[in-house]
C-alpha cells in the first residue's frame, strides 16, 4: 500500500462524517499511545505525515519484577519502550513514558483479581481502556496555556463519526480485527477526544504500510499480542499459576451436573472458566463447566449435550451507556440490538430491555443459545456497527 494511499485512508479516518471544528487542524496537539507494537508503529507513521503537534506516550502498567519480586532484567515493558522510542527516532516524534502502575493495579488488577476469586469471569482489557487509557493516561495529558484539550490517538481497529454533535464508536472497516468491544466501556467524554487513524484501514495494509525501509525490524519480526493486558501472551496453565501467586488455594468438589457425582478437585472456583473443556483421565466423554456454586464452592461438569451450557437470557448490571443520558427508545418494552460477550465472535442477534425501568439494568434475549457465557464477562451492544456501550453479566438463563 503506498503512502499516499494510506494518507487517503487516514483522512477518511479524520473527516468520517465530522465537523470541522470536531477533528484535528494544523497545529492541534495529538498524543498517541504506543505499544511498540505494529498498529501503534503505523499510526505513527500516519500522523507524523500531518500538520499537527505530534507526540508519543508510552504506558507502563505492568512489570514482571513487580509480579516477582525480583530484579531481572529482560521485563516486557522495558523491551516495548525500547521499540517505541526506535520508532519515534525513526519518524522525528518525541516520546515519553508516564509510569501508571499504580493506577492500572488497583483500578484494573484488583477489581480483577476479587472477581476471579469469586469465580466469576472478568475481563481486564475492557476495563483497562476505560479506567487507564481514556482515564488515568487523559488526566496526564493537560491543555497547556489553557488551550483545548490534546486528541488521543491510538492503534485500535475502530472508527467514530458524529451524530447531532456527539460522538459515536462505530466498527472498524476490518471486520476480522474490529476491537470496538474493547473500547465499548469508554465514556462519551473520553471519545470525544479519541482518534484511530487505522479505523478506514485493514490489517493486511496496516502490514504493507509498515514496510517502507524505515520501521525498525524489531517491530516487524514482533508477533501479534493476544494475552491479557497484564500478563502479555501466557498459556492457559501459566495464566492459572499467574493467578494462584495471588489468590490462596480453596479447594473444592467438581461434580457431574446430572447426578451430583463428585468427579475430581478443583483449587479455586476461579481455575475453571465456564464452557471451558476439562479432561478427566477415564471419562468416555469430554465434559465442560456448566456452572458454579460459591456458596458451597463447587463446579458442575456436563457433557457436551447438556442443556444449560446453552444460554438464552443474559442479565447484565450496571450497564454503560456510551451516551450516558440517551440510551435507546423504548427500552422499556424491548429495542433489537446485535450484543458480543467476547471480542472475537459473531454478533448475535438479541433484544435488550430495562429491568425496573432503568436502563443500567438490562435483561438481553437471544434470537440464538450461546455456549460458554459465564457472570462476569462483558457484554458489549451494538445498532449496527454503532457501538452502544457494554455491561458485566450478573447471571444467565439456560434454554430448558
Amino acid at each position: 500500500m503506498t503512502m499516499l494511499c494510506a494518507r487517503a485512508a487516514l483522512k477518511r479516518a479524520l473527516s468520517r462524517a465530522y465537523s470541522s471544528s470536531a477533528i484535528p487542524q494544523r497545529g492541534d496537539r495529538v498524543v498517541l499511545g504506543m505499544s511498540g507494537g505494529i498498529d501503534s508503529s503505523v499510526s505513527a507513521k500516519l500522523l507524523a505525515a500531518q500538520d499537527f503537534d505530534l507526540s508519543a506516550i508510552f504506558m507502563r502498567n505492568w512489570d514482571t519484577r513487580d509480579e516477582y519480586g525480583t530484579s531481572e532484567k529482560g521485563c516486557e515493558w522495558e523491551k516495548d519502550w525500547d521499540d517505541v522510542q526506535k520508532v519515534c527516532r525513526a519518524y522525528d516524534i518525541p516520546c515519553q513514558m508516564v509510569d501508571l502502575s499504580k493506577e492500572y493495579w488497583t483500578r484494573v488488577f484488583e477489581p480483577a483479581l476479587r472477581d476471579w476469586e469469586d469465580g466469576v469471569t472478568p475481563n481486564p482489557d475492557v476495563w483497562c481502556n476505560r479506567e487507564i487509557k481514556f482515564g488515568a493516561l487523559l488526566n496526564h495529558l493537560p491543555s497547556h496555556n489553557n488551550s483545548k484539550p490534546p486528541w488521543l490517538a491510538t492503534g485500535h481497529y475502530a472508527r467514530k463519526d458524529w451524530h447531532q454533535s456527539r460522538p459515536r464508536l462505530v466498527r472498524s472497516l476490518d471486520p476480522r480485527k474490529d476491537q470496538t468491544y474493547y473500547l465499548a466501556s469508554i465514556p462519551e467524554s473520553g471519545l470525544r477526544q479519541a482518534l484511530f487513524p487505522l479505523g478506514e484501514i485493514t490489517k493486511d495494509r496496516v502490514k504493507g504500510i509498515a514496510h517502507d525501509g524505515v520501521m525498525p525490524e524489531s517491530v516487524l519480526e514482533r508477533p501479534e499480542s493476544m494475552g491479557l493486558c497484564f500478563i502479555g501472551e501466557k498459556k492457559r496453565t501459566d495464566f492459572k499459576d499467574f493467578i494462584s501467586s495471588y489468590i490462596r488455594p480453596s479447594p473444592g468438589p467438581v461434580k457431574l451436573v446430572s447426578t451430583n457425582q463428585t468427579l475430581t478437585e478443583h483449587q479455586g472456583l476461579w481455575s475453571f472458566t465456564i464452557g471451558e473443556n476439562i479432561r478427566l483421565p477415564g471419562r468416555p466423554e469430554k465434559l465442560y463447566v456448566v456452572s458454579k456454586d460459591i456458596e458451597s464452592n463447587t463446579i458442575f461438569v456436563g457433557p457436551a449435550h447438556e442443556p444449560n451450557l446453552n444460554v438464552r437470557n443474559l442479565q447484565v448490571k450496571g450497564f454503560a451507556w456510551i451516551w450516558r443520558d440517551s440510551p435507546p427508545d423504548q427500552l422499556n418494552d424491548g429495542v433489537k440490538l446485535v450484543v458480543q460477550i467476547r471480542h472475537k465472535m459473531a454478533p448475535v442477534l438479541c433484544t435488550a430491555r430495562s429491568i425496573g425501568g432503568k436502563a443500567s439494568d438490562l435483561l438481553i434475549e437471544l434470537d440464538e443459545p450461546l455456549k460458554g457465557v459465564a457472570p462476569g464477562q462483558v457484554a458489549g451492544l451494538w445498532d449496527g456497527d454503532w457501538c452502544l456501550g457494554c455491561g458485566t453479566i450478573s447471571a444467565t438463563n439456560s434454554v430448558e
